[in-house]
């Protein structure tokens, strides 16, 4: 019997103990479905012979005990009903226990990776499994345009643990800046030892990732330790991330000189900090305007994150024009710091704190950014209609050119041939070629024939 119980732990993955703890509550559970069993009954297992020993309590109409009486029944007075049962407890007590083990396995591994095998994917969310659990991966929480497969392994960083009826459920994401410092404890020996130290991550899910990184070991470059030997560090990284961009710059405790760094790969010619610490109006050089706002944005934003200050910038010629700082970048179409991420002083997480008053969460912010990539992913549909209304725009630039017709001052041309004075002249044409006109006859008639004498002399 002991070694069946010691089977039967190692096969569910639980201590002996806590099965035999289960083995108590089952016989218990058939005894109560004897007949005539007593009120109260508490049962004795020898772990070494298995031998099992039923305590009776009898108690009065008041719930006190007047009794104490072995009651320990032969295999064959329990019955098919209480064998029943003890099968039917035991089933479920081993469940529960499973459930809370696995819950407190994954209970203090939130901020951690895990790797799953991903089992099937919807609209709603995909399905990791870990083994003996699944992971529940939502579609706000993966970087737009990966397109996850069944059968594919990824991993993915524990958001949170719940404790459920049917079981722990495991929250996972691939857009939380975490997985990139996890990801890099993996590959990076120096970050797992502690030398080198992520101070700030800051991320776009699927774009662009920039990590700031500090040495506590002079003799460590904390940068070209992330990025390894011709870059084979932080290539494992940007794979597992499918492609993603990271940046990783070197942190300084100088606020205007980490400013600057978290601008790279644009180049600064001034940083001002403002007196209260929450913003810097950079300048740099006019050709380096672009580069250091990015693409829609992208690297201010970026570098705004990392720091914690809102970043504005000019070039060297609008300060010269007098331009005011502003929280957008040249294009008005094209904001990228209208608000600030602030630390929360009771969580520690960053806040995005925007300029009409409202507050995000990172977590809320990123789930809004994947949404904003989701509908860039479906803009490619709209330039069509733009090349639609493009064509009527050509004919409603014809109908202008309809109006000639009436700017057609052609027949009141006619009126030259009466100014021409060449009808005398024809007399010495008509002379020769026709003596029927000579009759004075037309007379009257005289204004048509220099109209119909033009057309022939216009042919010859």
């Amino acid at each position: 019997m002991s070694e069946a119980i010691r089977l039967l732990a190692q096969d569910k993955g639980l201590s002996e103990d806590a099965l035999l703890h289960v083995l108590v509550d089952a016989l218990a559970s058939a005894y109560k479905r004897r007949e005539g069993a007593a009120d109260e009954v508490v049962v004795e297992v020898d772990p070494q012979t298995m031998d099992f020993r039923f305590i009776a309590f009898d108690l009065d109409e008041d719930g006190n005990w007047i009794n104490e009486r072995d009651d320990t029944p032969r295999r064959e007075e329990l019955g098919r009903i209480a064998a029943q049962t003890f099968r039917q407890v035991m089933s479920q007590r081993i469940r529960e226990v499973e459930r809370d083990r696995k819950f407190e396995e994954y209970a203090n591994r939130e901020g951690d990776i895990v790797t799953g095998i991903i089992q099937r994917t919807d609209s709603r969310y995909t399905l990791l499994d870990l083994g003996r659990v699944e992971a529940l991966l939502p579609q706000a929480e993966q970087v737009p345009y990966e397109r996850p497969a069944a059968g594919d392994r990824a991993k993915a960083y524990i958001v949170e643990v719940r404790k459920t009826i049917k079981g722990p459920q495991i929250v996972v994401s691939r857009t939380h800046p975490g997985l990139i410092k996890r990801l890099f404890e993996l590959e990076v020996p120096e970050i797992a030892d502690g030398i080198v130290e992520i101070k700030a991550c800051a991320r776009e899910p699927g774009h662009r990732t920039k990590i700031a990184v500090s040495s506590n070991d002079h003799n460590v470059d904390p940068v070209g330790a992330c990025v390894g030997a011709r870059g084979g560090r932080v290539r494992m990284v940007v794979n597992e991330m499918r492609g993603e961009k990271i940046d990783i710059i070197q942190y300084s405790d100088d606020l205007p000189e980490f400013v600057e760094k978290a601008l790279q790969p644009a180049k600064v010619s001034q940083v001002n900090i403002s007196d209260d610490r929450t913003q810097a109006d950079v300048i740099v050089p006019d050709h380096m305007l672009s580069l250091a706002i990015g693409r829609e944005g992208q690297n201010a934003r970026l570098a705004a994150r990392l720091t914690g200050v809102r970043v504005d910038i000019r070039s060297e010629t609008q300060v010269a024009e007098g331009v005011p700082p502003h929280g957008h970048s040249l294009d008005p179409d094209v904001e990228y710091a209208e608000g600030q991420w602030v630390g929360n002083t009771e969580t520690g997480e960053m806040e995005w704190h925007s300029t009409d008053g409202t507050v995000l969460s990172e977590s809320d912010w990123l789930a809004q950014q994947a949404a904003a990539n989701r509908a860039e992913a479906e803009a490619p549909a709209q330039p069509p209609p733009e090349l639609v209304v493009e064509p009527p725009a050509e004919p409603v630039d014809e109908p202008p050119a309809e109006p000639e017709p009436p700017a057609e001052p052609e027949p009141p041309a006619e009126p030259e041939p009466p100014v021409e004075p060449e009808p005398p002249v024809e007399p010495m044409v008509d002379v020769p070629g026709e003596p029927a006109a000579e009759p004075t006859g037309e007379p009257a008639e005289q204004s048509e024939p220099p109209a119909g004498a033009q057309a022939p002399r216009s042919d010859g």
